[in-house]
């Protein structure tokens, strides 16, 4: 256990810098003593196997390695993990978690036990598990993990009825959002944000630099102004407007020339088809979205069954006003027995808010 906490502690140094790859970390023991670790750093970068072997401070064989996922078994960006592992004469390996990837799935840990290294997996399992929940979901799917992110009063505002929404939440909560734009791939409004705050959407971190997420702008009619923030800033991240085919084809261009990729997604109850768009990121890698709303995009996201995990802020703070926005808008549900269920629920502080993270019931 204590090996395994150790590569989970490593592994999560990854975070941000992997995607869509899992993040995984490795330890090597001999006699005892840890002589031996590394992580998975950045994307087409060395695996946390192959790291560890890197970072020995003596000879690895007759030593036992843990690490949180099972090794890799192909070619891919890099050579197999679990071939290494067998030819620098590991006698021992300890995994987190069978890898679901249908590519390597079980495959790693039979080219170990041929090899007749013993092989011991599940310890820690559901630690990996919530640690790889984007990538576990993507693997399986193609499709991206999507955290809706809502920060409201304690009366479930997010805006006064004069739309003032800054700020609802304390310093420590906005902080925590950053770290959460780090981690993922994409960050999704609706043109209704975009109109309201013009935001930038990028990632700032006080410790280091982070990594700002592909903006993802849903926007039906193609009504996103040329000056918007979005449109006009320095990064790495690309910005993609999805439109339907009502938007103007000029339009369109215009937004093309402005740097930004389009997508022209199906029309759906007035909006776009958000299940269409999520296959269409999946295919772009984007593994991961932080979905910031607004209350509309919030409704059609649940309503489509895209989100898997919520992440809700509530400051001790009220506000009223029978016009103020709430977190999820739209139509909303005629009887309570069809009201979207949440399980698995923590609760966190920051400073004066408090802040539920809960996951999707999945019926069926």
């Amino acid at each position: 256990m204590e090996y395994m906490k150790r590569a989970l502690e490593l592994a999560k140094r990854g975070i941000g810098y992997t995607n869509p790859n899992p993040l995984v970390g490795a330890v090597i023991v001999k006699e005892g003593r840890i002589i031996g670790e590394g992580y998975h750093k950045a994307y087409g970068h060395h695996h946390a196997e192959i790291n560890a072997f890197f970072n020995a401070t003596e000879d690895v064989k007759g030593a036992t390695m843990y690490v949180t996922l099972e090794p890799c078994s192909h070619y891919g960006k890099t050579p197999p993990c679990a071939k290494a592992i067998v030819e620098k004469g590991i006698k021992k390996v300890v995994i987190g978690l069978k890898d679901p990837n249908p590519i390597v799935a079980g495959k790693g840990i039979q080219i170990l036990e041929e090899a007749g290294i013993e092989v011991i997996v599940g310890v820690l399992e559901d630690e990996v598990k919530r640690l790889n929940e984007i990538f576990l979901k993507y693997i399986t799917t193609k499709k991206p993990f999507v955290i809706m992110k809502t920060a409201m009063t304690l009366d479930g505002k997010i805006a006064t009825y004069t739309n003032e929404s800054k700020w609802i939440t304390g310093e420590l909560s906005r902080k925590y959002v950053h770290e959460l734009r780090h981690r993922v791939s994409g960050i999704m409004v609706g043109i209704g944000t975009v109109l309201a705050d013009d935001p930038y959407l990028t990632t700032r971190l006080d410790d280091r630099k982070g990594c700002d997420p592909i903006r993802i702008i849903v926007d039906s009619s193609g009504r996103i102004p040329l000056e918007a923030k979005v449109l006009n800033l320095e990064s790495n991240a690309v910005t993609i407007i999805a439109v339907s085919s009502k938007a103007d084809k000029g339009k369109v261009k215009m937004l093309k020339e402005k740097g930004a990729e389009v997508i022209i997604v199906p029309s759906k109850n007035g909006g776009v088809d958000l299940t269409f768009l999520m296959k269409e990121l999946g295919e772009r890698k984007i593994d991961s979205i932080l979905l910031e709303g607004g209350s509309q995009l919030n409704y059609s996201a649940l309503e489509e069954g895209i989100v898997d995990k919520i992440n809700a802020f509530i400051a001790p703070k009220i506000i009223g006003g029978n016009t103020a926005k709430t977190p999820v808008g739209g139509l909303g549900k005629a009887h309570m027995k069809d009201a979207i269920n949440l399980e698995n629920m923590d609760i966190h502080r920051f400073g004066q808010d408090i802040m539920i993270e809960a996951y999707i019931r999945k019926e069926g």
